[in-house]
């Protein structure tokens, strides 16, 4: 059966003020109507109901999200003890969902970007889930078609199309290699060529490949899971998570095992992608008026063009003559920056942490 993962430990710290430590970005409506990880769930439909769906989170949101998703069982949101990138988690996700269900096929997603249409998404889903199904050992990852030469995104080279095509199904190719967030030159070298994705950071796996995968790539890391793995069910659990799982040295999913297996294939998104990574990608999610101007709250505008408001609807803002400008207003903060400064953002963080302004962040 199709289990879906959906990791949620964040911070977004790009969306300070707005994101903090116990708010981060995922737990937010940035696109209009419901929160990041909300809609994520609700993006799955009925391919993985609530019994199948699990939240892989740091323990100190863990009720948090919980209040926003009140369909899912408690124990399906699992908090890890501390930060240890995505390869612990996945592994961790694995053995989980392994222990009641040992051939289980898995959806593995962030939790906050923004996909459209969903009926797209589920097709995508279960292409990649009857691959799976087909060929266990294979990994499957979805690439984005490039629109511009982003220097923020992790890259996929295609290599040969796999197997047959049959409407409707999306174009699938094996993986070449995994890129890094490339220079600007290079990333147009890799828009030009054709042969590029965008790492959307979805995967769809069975449990008990990943598991291996990560046993063959990272036994240390491995050695570490399977004693958490021995524990689950039992009443010693979330003392074993916090001792093996915070001795574990941290590292990503993609570094750890996708650089290094074979097969891997990449499947082109027929959906739209946006990984919501900063205030620009409002003006995405809600368009832009006239003058170019995206807005949410209590707005008044004059000559003011190109430029991101968001404030509360009981907090007017005014703008006068500004241009390419970001204005987020919160309680307690507020942010004024200028759209070309918006990677800062986190120096702005960085810097709160150091003066010890933690009621801030």
């Amino acid at each position: 059966m199709l289990h879906a993962v959906i990791m949620a430990g964040g911070s977004g710290t790009r969306f300070w003020p707005l994101s903090r430590t116990a708010r981060p970005k995922q737990l937010l409506d940035l696109a209009g109507g419901r929160t990041m990880i909300q809609a994520t769930v609700d993006r799955l439909g009925n391919l993985a109901p609530a019994e199948r769906t699990w939240i892989i989170t740091n323990r100190s949101l863990a009720s948090a999200i919980a209040e926003q998703l009140p369909q899912l069982a408690r124990e399906r949101i699992v908090g890890e003890p501390c930060k240890r990138d995505t390869a612990p988690a996945v592994g961790l996700s694995a053995l989980l969902v392994a222990a009641s269900d040992a051939d289980a096929t898995l959806v593995v997603m962030p939790s906050d970007h923004l996909i459209e249409p969903a009926a797209a998404f589920q097709a995508a889903l279960q292409q990649a889930a009857a691959m799976v199904e087909e060929r266990p050992q294979t990994l499957v990852t979805f690439g984005i078609k490039p629109t511009h030469p982003a220097e923020s995104f992790g890259y996929i080279e295609r290599g040969k199309a796999s197997g047959r095509r049959e409407p409707p199904d999306s174009a699938a190719y094996e993986v070449a290699r995994f890129r890094e967030k490339p220079a600007r030159s290079v990333a147009e070298q890799y828009l030009a060529s054709g042969n590029f994705y965008w790492n959307s950071g979805i995967f769809v796996w069975k449990a008990k490949t990943i598991l291996a995968a990560l046993a063959k790539f990272e036994p240390a890391i491995y050695e570490r899971l399977v004693a958490i793995g021995a524990a689950i069910g039992k009443p010693d659990f979330e003392p074993t998570l916090d001792r093996e799982f915070t001795a574990i040295r941290g590292k990503s999913i993609d570094f750890a095992v996708m650089e290094h297996y074979q097969p891997v294939v990449v499947i082109e998104a027929p959906f739209t992608w946006d990984d919501v990574g900063s205030w620009q990608a409002l003006a995405r999610a809600r368009g832009v008026d006239d003058a170019g101007n995206t807005a949410v709250g209590k707005h008044l505008g004059i000559r003011t063009s190109g430029s991101i408001i968001r404030t509360t609807p009981d907090h007017l803002i005014v703008t006068l003559g500004l241009k390419d400008t970001i204005v987020v207003h919160t309680e307690g903060a507020t942010l004024v920056a200028d759209k070309s400064q918006e990677e800062a953002i986190r120096e702005v963080v960085k810097a709160l942490e150091e003066r010890g302004w933690r009621e801030f962040l």
